[in-house]
């Protein structure tokens, strides 16, 4: 009796011990699946993402420049944005689905059975507008955020300048999708790009450059924590408002005019042309005596070469061409 229940213990024993086993394996398993990434200063376990979910061209840019395409679901694009047929991606967004025309929602992303979120912290994530990163988190829905906008995340910041948060995202999304070696050379192109256009920057004072994104009581403008910020400075100019820890933020016009601008940056939205930025600072008693409304210095800069994308790069040969074209002798713009 006493042998049977012996042997009977070291059989369960042997029993408990193999579903131990596939019990570690399983775990094992489970955790190869998911690499941590930092998601701002956070890090957060990822699995590879089936049903992405891009707010803004920038987000979606940064998946299709890395050939993630058949891992995104769709896009959310609001107005501002300009169209998609004019993005060098353009056939890539004709394989995916257009989910809404307005600014991200939760509604939106639960629909789409989103198993991952692009967007900014402040532009597209929004307490007020209640879809973040923690209440995704509870949803069981990943999320990314471009690190260009994490210098002010709540309870995990994490800052870099705008064109080192770029490449930052790119090599995040790198990691959790699987694709190191695509991304590797993405930003590796991207820096072989930026440093020709550094070595080239004129020499001597930078030219004041003011950046007007939109307002006519008061000019919404670049701080130092967005794309144009660097665009500006790579290409041998000074952003009369650089010295500012803000992403995009009001100013004053008293400021503009003390700042004496040389060359005007237009930021060109999808619902307010440049067209009309510039008739207005024609027109303002606040700018058409400054050096670059004079001289018809301005340089127009789409949206999406402002905003943290592939597309910055873009932006910055542009306008280090232009640059470098009205800094000689009596050119005008």
């Amino acid at each position: 009796m006493r042998m049977n229940h012996l042997a009977a213990l070291s059989a369960g024993s042997i029993l408990l011990t193999g579903c131990g086993a596939d019990v570690a394996g399983d775990d094992d398993k489970a955790a190869a699946e998911r690499t941590t990434v930092k998601r701002c200063g956070e890090p957060v376990p990822y699995t590879v993402p089936k049903r992405a979910v891009a707010y803004e061209g920038g987000s979606a840019d940064k998946l299709f420049s890395l050939g993630l395409t058949e891992h995104v679901h769709g896009y959310v694009m609001p107005p501002a944005n300009p169209p998609v047929s004019e993005s060098p991606w353009a056939a890539e967004y004709k394989k995916v689905k257009k989910l809404s025309d307005d600014l991200l929602n939760k509604e939106v992303v639960v629909e789409a059975k989103s198993d991952l979120v692009v967007a900014g912290w402040n532009s597209g994530f929004s307490d007020q507008r209640g879809i973040t990163p923690a209440i995704l988190d509870k949803l069981k829905i990943q999320s990314f955020m471009h690190t260009e906008s994490c210098y002010n995340y709540p309870g995990h910041p994490e800052r870099h300048a705008p064109f080192e948060g770029l490449y930052t995202d790119l090599e995040r999304l790198g990691k959790i999708f699987r694709v190191e070696g695509r991304a590797d050379k993405v930003v590796g192109d991207m820096k072989q790009r930026v440093a020709k256009v550094a070595a080239k920057a004129p020499k001597g004072d930078p030219v004041p450059v003011f950046l007007y994104d939109s307002g006519t009581d008061k000019p919404f403008t670049a701080g130092s924590q967005v794309p144009p910020n660097d665009i500006i400075k790579t290409a041998g100019g000074k952003n009369i408002f650089g010295d500012l820890d803000q992403r995009w933020t009001e100013v004053g016009w008293e400021a503009v005019t003390k700042g004496r601008p040389e060359v005007i940056i237009i930021l060109d939205y999808g619902d307010q042309p440049a067209k009309k930025k510039i008739e207005f600072l024609k027109k303002s008693p606040h700018t058409r005596g400054l050096p670059a409304v004079r001289n018809d210095r301005f340089f127009v800069l789409d949206y999406n070469e402002g905003i943290s994308g592939p597309r910055n790069i873009d932006g910055l040969e542009k306008f280090a061409a232009y640059l470098d074209r009205v800094s000689r002798p009596g050119a005008t713009g």
